[in-house]
């Protein structure tokens, strides 16, 4: 499978901003275990990282015609404000999976609203980011039937 996975604004300083919420673990050290993963499993990965909305919408756009199978995305605050990324999944109908490493659930009111949620085919919340590497499972579970 050809996954892409898509961070939002300030998940480049994980490890730095909030380790209560987000955990010690760095960026990159982030990148090479969801690269190990999908290596042990035979899926090919490319990963997007940028604290500008455009830069995402166009890496969802993209990712369409580069024929990517499924989207793992954390829109970070994107997730509260963005008609434009719920707009992006669902212009590609490319199966995508909504992450987040904290429970957003348990969180302040805003971070109840998850625009981009009803475009994709699940959500993952509060298992850190082992989170990554669950929703990697669900999309495998999407093509399974």
């Amino acid at each position: 499978m050809k996954l892409l996975v898509i961070n939002g604004p300030n998940l480049n300083l994980l490890g730095i901003r909030e380790p209560g919420h987000y955990g010690t673990e760095n960026y990159q050290q982030l990148l090479e275990k969801i690269q190990r993963y999908c290596d042990e499993k035979g899926h090919e990965v490319s990963f997007l990282q940028s604290n500008h909305e455009g830069a995402l919408v166009d890496a969802i756009q993209q990712a369409y015609f580069d024929k990517v199978e499924g989207i793992v995305i954390n829109p970070a605050a994107y997730t509260h404000t963005s008609v434009a990324l719920l707009d992006a999944v669902k212009s590609v109908s490319i199966p995508t999976v909504e992450i987040h490493i904290s429970k957003v659930e348990e969180r302040e009111d805003f971070r109840q609203v998850s625009f981009i949620r009803q475009a994709c085919i699940g959500t993952v919340t509060g298992l850190g980011t082992d989170g990554y590497l669950r929703a990697i499972d669900r999309l495998e579970a999407h093509y399974a039937g």
